[in-house]
């Protein structure tokens, strides 16, 4: 296989610096659930498959709850003791062996998910008693269940909240993860607080933009203290519907007016999603410009990219770095395959969120 640069990505195959690390690339691995830590607790299977596609400039794994509470999926990771933290430890060797850098993605599930997925004492909660409307996969029944309604959470409680998403980013740095990226994106806890759909609270955390604001940057800024704005990172989908979301009265202002907050942090990139390329409503091309401005570190670019369109985008600078998704599944070598021209591999979309090795780790590198 050759292995010379193809010249037209040669900024896509460039090192980045992003923030105290290099990369060796600007191509990030998006985050993906896969449903594999059994027991909710990182395994050496998951190592494996991380220490696979490594090559990459930066990994941004699964989601991954800070609290019992967030673990609303089916066997997803938690990263809020200390088994799941050394658990993680091996992931995060894994990926160094092979050169590769990587940042925890912290998902708190929030309305979105079902008691049976949950451990004893957990429970369902969200900024408002509203259900998404959902329905969720529970191995105890072999089937989806519709969602519950959550709990809404008291004035009182969102302190502690906060907290646990501390607790959760100073394991992942004594783990020797790189990084935790906050996921304020896909309907999940953090967006639940930002869009007024999910939030119908009347306390300072709800009623206007600046409330609902108010408690991404509470954990933003006090993650961003605990373990470093240069090791925080934050994904937001503007526009995205997944998990009963959508768009609403004054978006592109609130989430400006965000991003601006952010950036006041230092946090060492802002994620930005794109979810057109899945159905939902394209970003306005002017928003996106409007964040990339208020927004001075790293900006990252996501959403239905291949190689070529990631190259144009970066050279015309409207990101920093450009994450894919679905084609790092089936493609473990995927930087190999685009520097070489390769075609890339399908993935089996049956196998995405199974127990096994099956359509996770067996995807063959080129030639094999």
């Amino acid at each position: 296989m050759s292995t010379a640069t193809t010249p037209s990505l040669a900024t896509l195959l460039s090192t980045y610096q992003l923030g105290p690390i290099t990369l060796s690339n600007h191509i990030v691995m998006a985050p993906m659930t896969r449903s594999r830590a059994i027991g909710n607790v990182p395994n050496p299977l998951m190592a494996t498959y991380y220490h696979q596609r490594a090559s990459v400039g930066l990994i941004i794994t699964e989601g991954t709850s800070p609290s019992p509470n967030g673990l609303g999926y089916a066997r997803i990771p938690g990263l809020y003791n200390q088994e799941q933290a050394n658990g993680w430890s091996l992931v995060a060797d894994a990926v160094h062996k092979a050169g590769g850098k990587i940042f925890v993605q912290l998902m708190h599930t929030g309305r979105v998910g079902h008691q049976d997925n949950l451990p004893t004492g957990a429970e369902i909660i969200a900024p408002s008693a509203l259900s998404s409307g959902g329905q969720m996969w529970t191995d105890s029944t072999m089937s989806t269940q519709a969602e519950p309604t959550p709990r809404a959470l008291e004035t009182a409680e969102i302190e502690a909240v906060i907290a646990e998403y501390v607790n959760s980013a100073k394991l992942a740095i004594e783990a020797g993860l790189d990084g935790v990226e906050l996921h304020a994106a896909n309907g999940y806890l953090l967006e639940q607080f930002l869009n007024p759909i999910s939030n119908h609270r009347t306390d300072n955390y709800g009623g206007t933009a600046e409330n609902r604001n108010r408690f991404v940057l509470e954990v933003a800024k006090a993650v961003a203290a605990a373990i470093g704005a240069d090791r925080t990172g934050i994904r937001i989908s503007p526009y995205g519907v997944f998990n009963g979301l959508g768009s609403f009265e004054g978006i592109d202002d609130q989430f400006l007016a965000l991003v601006k907050g952010l950036n006041d942090l230092g946090l060492v990139y802002l994620h930005l999603v794109n979810h057109e390329a899945m159905g939902a409503p394209a970003l306005p091309a002017n928003l996106t410009s409007d964040l990339r401005a208020a927004f001075k570190q790293t900006f990252i670019l996501s959403g239905g990219y291949d190689a070529a369109k990631a190259e144009a985008d970066l050279i015309a600078d409207k990101g920093d770095l450009v994450a894919f998704g679905r084609p790092l599944i089936g493609n473990p070598d995927f930087v190999a395959r685009v520097t070489a021209g390769h075609a890339l591999a399908a993935f089996d979309p049956n196998l995405l969120y199974t127990h096994d090795e099956k359509g996770y780790s067996d995807y063959p590198v080129f030639g094999a």
